[in-house]
């Protein structure tokens, strides 16, 4: 298995890796590690590599080699600038402060005669200084400059970009974001010394890494064959503002490759149905929902479940609503923030703070929290282990998945959804469009307008008011049955037992259909 990540945090590979070593197959997951060191643990009975990436090719120097021609005069990307503007700042204050040595000498009645010389001397030096100095600014500020055009959505990048997809058409991401070579880099060696049979390659970066790893081993005769698991459709994630170059570079590496795998797993029916659409694909793509786990193992089960109430220091009728995983404009959280004032007496846990400490995003809540007065409702707590998290969150009283309209928030039930439902929580969500149907269909929550505030509040009191309402809808048979890991981790197993036929099934629960109860 391949991702793009130190896999903490990552439930989806964790899980996918667990359960695909408890069913008999030898699991070995590839990550990146977060440092120049390579790393090793398990996870069950699946073990975990994390190897360095050096990303040489995603440095300033890779995105803008192509942009200097612009400004001819500007230093290359890199440190020299920096350096060059401080040396030559730092060259003409040594000149000015001998100068003032000179003068201070001289009001002092200890001149000497030599000192006229080198009065013109230092006087000549400054003079030569301020000039290199100046020069050293231009060329650092021509720098600056060629940055902010290469970040621009301007007419010219999007000419260059333009022809780049029309000579190269999907091999032009080796001209706009040449970057993704740093994970072939890394990643390549590694999995030729595994000599796997099946390469699982999760999300967009790692699709080309896993096909070109597989053509390798089959032009040395070994038969791999290769699951692509699309997480998401890249054509829905959000272009990044700094660089026009990375969305469009990204959607053609997936056109390149994506007909190359054997299998396809993705993580609902509607992207399962876009996915063979785009890349026409000859069959349908497996549909692994994003359930959470519900049946630990007893390793798992010896760690004790944190006491959500207990973290966030309030008793058990205080009303609690809860939010976890990652936090960005476009996931709405400061929606629950700025509702808080017309709620009096709720409370919020942010369950959002990731073991890798990339947690800025979630202290700017609580410091917004803390200017409207709110600071003392809000809770930032850390992640859990992801089978805890369904009976973590169950002492809440509301689940909350506050979306804004992108095109990925629409196709499918996400993991926090899944989670919210096995804690039998009532879910507020936005009206992105599969969750909301989900959720009206089901009964077991309230939708409202995306960025609505008027709207979120009203559905907040309107489930705070008959909880037990919504959580009659948990009740429905076999709802949360097929929600659930074990029942997708019995699809995984039978992608990978379909692409080798000659290998002894191992014992599996009966198979399900995990988009049966979406029907």
């Amino acid at each position: 298995m391949l991702v793009d990540n130190g896999v903490v945090g990552d439930s989806r590979v964790q899980k996918s890796a667990r359960s695909a070593a408890a069913a008999g197959w030898e699991v070995i997951l590839v990550g990146i590690s977060g440092d120049s060191e390579p790393h090793s643990w398990q996870i069950g009975q699946a073990e975990v590599r994390l190897v360095p990436v050096h990303y040489a090719l995603s440095s300033p120097y890779g995105r803008l080699r192509y942009a200097r021609w612009r400004r001819p005069l500007a230093y290359a990307p890199g440190e020299q600038a920096g350096y060059r503007v401080q040396l030559k700042k730092g060259r003409k204050a040594d000149v000015v402060a001998r100068l003032a040595q000179l003068k201070a000498r001289r009001s002092a009645g200890k001149g000497r005669p030599a000192d006229a010389l080198a009065g013109l001397g230092l006087r000549l030096a400054n003079v030569t200084a301020s000039i290199g100095l100046t020069w050293t600014r231009l060329r650092a500020g021509q720098l600056t400059r060629v940055r902010q055009a290469n970040q621009k959505n301007s007419l010219l990048n999007r000419v260059q970009i333009a022809f780049w997809r029309k000579v190269l058409g999907s091999r032009s991401w080796r001209r706009l974001d040449p970057g993704l070579w740093d994970y072939e880099l890394a990643f390549g060696p590694v999995i030729d010394q595994l000599n796997a049979d099946i390469i699982h390659a999760n999300d967009f970066r790692m699709l080309g890494v896993g096909v070109r790893a597989t053509a390798r081993a089959r032009a040395r005769g070994r038969q791999v064959k290769l699951v692509w698991d699309a997480h998401e459709s890249v054509s829905g994630v959000m272009p990044r503002a700094a660089n026009p170059r990375w969305h469009p570079a990204q959607i053609d590496h997936v056109r390149e490759y994506a007909p190359y795998a054997d299998a396809v797993v993705t993580v609902s029916p509607t992207l399962s149905a876009m996915l063979r659409e785009e890349h026409k694909l000859p069959t349908m793509p497996s549909v692994v929902l994003n359930a959470p786990v519900c049946a630990p193992d007893e390793h798992q089960r010896g760690k004790a479940v944190p006491d959500l109430r207990g973290l966030c220091g309030i008793g058990p009728d205080v009303p609690l609503l809860v939010y976890c995983g990652g936090v960005n404009p476009r996931r709405g959280v400061d929606t629950m923030i700025e509702a808080l004032p017309r709620l009096p007496g709720v409370h919020v846990a942010l369950v959002t703070l990731h073991p890798t400490g990339a947690n800025k995003a979630s202290h700017e809540l609580a410091a917004r929290a803390a200017a409207a007065g709110v600071g003392d409702r809000v809770h930032l707590l850390p992640y859990v282990e992801h089978w805890q998290v369904a009976p973590f969150l169950a002492a809440a009283n509301i689940g909350v998945i506050p979306l804004h309209h992108q095109p990925n928030h629409e196709i499918a039930l996400i993991t926090k959804f899944f989670e919210y439902s096995h804690a039998r929580l009532p879910i507020v969500v936005s009206d992105v469009q599969a969750m909301a149907q989900t959720v009206r269909e089901t009964g077991q929550g309230e939708v409202f307008t995306a960025l609505d505030l008027d709207g979120y509040v009203s559905a907040v009191q309107a489930v705070l008011a008959d909880p037990e309402r919504y959580r009659a809808a948990y009740d429905r048979p076999g709802l949360l049955q097929n929600w659930t890991w074990e029942a997708q981790a019995d699809v995984l197993d039978g992608v990978y037992a379909g692409l080798m036929p000659g290998r002894p099934a191992a014992p599996t629960t009966a198979r399900r259909d995990p988009a049966a109860s979406l029907a």
